[in-house]
């Protein structure tokens, strides 16, 4: 299983969108990425990132809400790892690997059994393959692997307050609805619920479906994102701080950039009034750790609204304001002198004190 872990890494992709994250992974026979119709539901465009790519913008081409499945282009030039379909026969207890991005987290995979092979669902009216890998928010669209290296699944959803209790939409309704699609590949479309033929842009009737009549949105029907209140106050100013808000958007209410050398994450939680940024600096040095303890008490005595901390071997650098005290004017000069002393502490700490660059290997 350990050389399909290492394959998979260049192939599996984390999905984030305004809305929600989740994991996509690269068919290269299929020139798509392939991920749940959940995950990118009601946008244009989702932001990847993974092994073999850096962060970057792409479309969704097609959403299926009846297979809950969705394609997304691949970015120009980008070379991808084969990895095939499964054609054998998926039985109880087989060994099976899921792979993703569970809860944010970079490239995890679960190892597991096929429980049952064919489950049916009743809302679907489908049959799913029913595992005891453990599958978590964050994990869906994300390839169910089988001990040959070949997808026979994706990951799609958990039953709620179970342990180990996951399901994955079987490969032969990935192969039929990637035939499908094929006939009209490039084009931006999606499946009819009401009688699951696919429509296009080029083909559906001012918004019904042209075989049965039922009413049907596309993707190219959705309308662009557009944050209001707090958020749109959080976006102006990471647009400002010259960083790409597109690319920086990790989920609801949920922002991501790199500062110089820091890395930092900025949250809004709306139910308890709260903007958090923690900035991800350096790790402590092997040697001389009194000295930089000192040094970070003597700044947390000195700076306004920020405090160092330190967490197992990371220091980080964190802010936290109310919501009702963050207007545009007051947030800008906060956020930039949280911007400027992230990047400012991470570079002392390193080049004065011995602290460790997050990339060094130890």
């Amino acid at each position: 299983m350990r050389e399909i872990i290492d394959k998979y890494k260049d192939v599996v992709v984390q999905i984030a969108t305004p809305h929600s994250t989740g994991t996509g992974f690269f068919l290269s026979t299929h020139n798509l990425i392939v991920t749940n119709q959940h995950v990118v539901n009601g946008s244009k465009e989702v932001v990847i990132d993974g092994n073999a790519i850096e962060k970057t913008l792409v479309r969704v081409l097609f959403a299926d809400p009846v297979h809950d499945l969705a394609f997304l282009e691949i970015p120009p030039e980008h070379e991808m790892q084969a990895v095939q379909l499964g054609t054998r026969e998926v039985i109880d207890g087989d060994p099976v690997l899921a792979i993703g991005h569970p809860m944010g987290l970079k490239y995890t995979s679960t190892q597991g059994i096929v429980s049952n092979a064919s489950r049916h669902v009743e809302h679907a009216d489908l049959s799913y393959i029913q595992i005891d890998a453990a599958i978590n928010p964050g994990n869906s669209g994300g390839p169910l692997v089988n001990d040959s290296g070949e997808v026979i699944g994706v990951n799609t959803f958990i039953f709620r307050d179970s342990n180990n209790l996951g399901f994955a939409l079987p490969a032969p309704y990935l192969a039929k609805t990637l035939e499908e699609y094929n006939e009209n590949y490039g084009k931006t479309g999606g499946r009819c619920t009401s009688c699951a033929n696919l429509v296009y842009e080029d083909t559906v009737d001012e918004g019904y479906c042209p075989h049965c009549g039922a009413k049907i949105k596309l993707i190219s029907d959705l309308d662009d994102y557009e944050p209001t209140g707090i958020a749109l106050i959080l976006e102006n100013i990471i647009t400002n701080a010259g960083h790409d808000v597109k690319l920086s958007r990790r989920g609801p209410n949920f922002w991501e950039i790199e500062q110089g050398s820091a890395r930092i994450r900025i949250a809004y939680n709306m139910k308890a009034g709260l903007v958090f940024g923690d900035a991800s600096l350096c790790k402590l040095p092997k040697q001389n750790i009194k000295e930089v303890y000192e040094y970070l008490l003597r700044q947390n005595h000195a700076i306004e609204g920020l405090t160092l901390s330190i967490h197992g071997q990371n220091i980080t650098l964190s802010l936290l304001i109310f919501d009702r005290y963050l207007n545009a004017e007051t947030g800008e000069k906060l956020f930039q002198y949280f911007f400027q002393k992230a990047d400012h502490y991470d570079t002392v700490l390193v080049e004065k004190y011995g602290a460790r660059w997050h990339e060094t290997e130890d």
